[in-house]
């Protein structure tokens, strides 16, 4: 933790690191409850979602594979709502799936998907998601208590491989992450798509343009908002965690973490104001604080 926290200039140190191999498995999604505190985290282990407490602890382990309709087949992410449920986008089956923290499946949503992938939900406990395959972007309103679907909307296409997503809790912004295919052996790039609570586009940058600004190429796997509504993401190819600023002074380049990390997958923050950084390279999850 030390030599983690002499590397990160916005003074972030490693507070916590949960699971590691064998209780994580290929982790994909981490989310955090915004009144608990509580961390549900996705994987392909065999009880699909793992559920911690501030403190570290594994609280519950569910979604284990079944021949059932509220089973998780192959999770690609996972929010919480704030009223408190875990909404899991299943790639095994082309499905969005709502549980309470007990486990029970209270909601399963499937028509009119072709790969849902990223998720977040928003204050109000709305839930917006990326369709990779469709490249669309959905808002999805439901009451999760009763296990009622009220609207599925697209509320965005044209997109190209879209993957995670995130919502500002404070202005409503939306961003997102594509991934741009490429001719020849390369593994392509990523841009990042900014759009106002309005659905407006505001800002994009892919990783060529970020390359003319910053040191070093991006290859952007997961986002998020931090609580001044900074634009946050990960990078693969760095292994890093780094700021690209507000919407209105998008791009700019702050590096937060660039020790310590594999390959981080996901992201997310506290309300603590903790930065949590899911690692599938040690099959890990990385608590930082200030």
């Amino acid at each position: 933790g030390g030599a983690a926290a002499a590397a990160v200039p916005a003074g972030l140190g490693l507070r916590l690191c949960l699971g590691g191999w064998g209780s994580l498995v290929n982790p994909t999604g981490v989310a955090a409850c915004p009144g608990s505190g509580r961390l549900a985290v996705a994987h392909d282990g065999k009880k699909r979602i793992h559920v911690f407490g501030p403190s570290g602890f594994c609280l519950r382990r569910f979604g284990e594979r079944e021949d059932t309709s509220n089973d998780i087949k192959y999770p690609l992410d996972v929010t919480v709502t704030s009223d408190g449920h875990v909404v899991v986008t299943d790639g095994g089956d082309c499905s969005v799936k709502a549980f309470d923290f007990e486990g029970r499946g209270v909601l399963a949503v499937r028509e009119g998907f072709c790969l849902p992938w990223g998720l977040d939900a928003t204050p109000k406990s709305q839930v917006i998601l990326t369709d990779s395959e469709a490249g669309a972007l959905y808002r999805l309103v439901a009451d999760f208590q009763r296990g009622k679907l009220k609207t599925c909307q697209m509320i965005w296409s044209r997109l190209v491989s879209p993957r995670a997503v995130a919502v500002c809790q404070t202005s409503g912004a939306v961003v997102i992450i594509e991934h741009l295919k490429a001719r020849g052996p390369s593994k392509g790039s990523t841009r990042v798509k900014i759009f106002s609570a309005e659905m407006d586009l505001i800002g994009q940058m892919d990783s060529f343009g970020l390359n003319l600004v910053f040191p070093s190429r991006i290859y952007a796997t997961a986002v998020a908002f931090d609580k001044e509504g900074r634009v946050i993401v990960t990078d693969v190819c760095s292994q890093a965690v780094i700021c690209l600023g507000k919407p209105e002074e998008f791009p700019i380049f702050n590096p937060l973490i660039s020790y310590g990390l594999s390959y981080p997958v996901g992201l997310t923050y506290t309300a603590n104001n903790s930065l949590v950084v899911l690692d599938s390279g040690d099959h890990s999850v990385k608590v930082y604080s200030s």
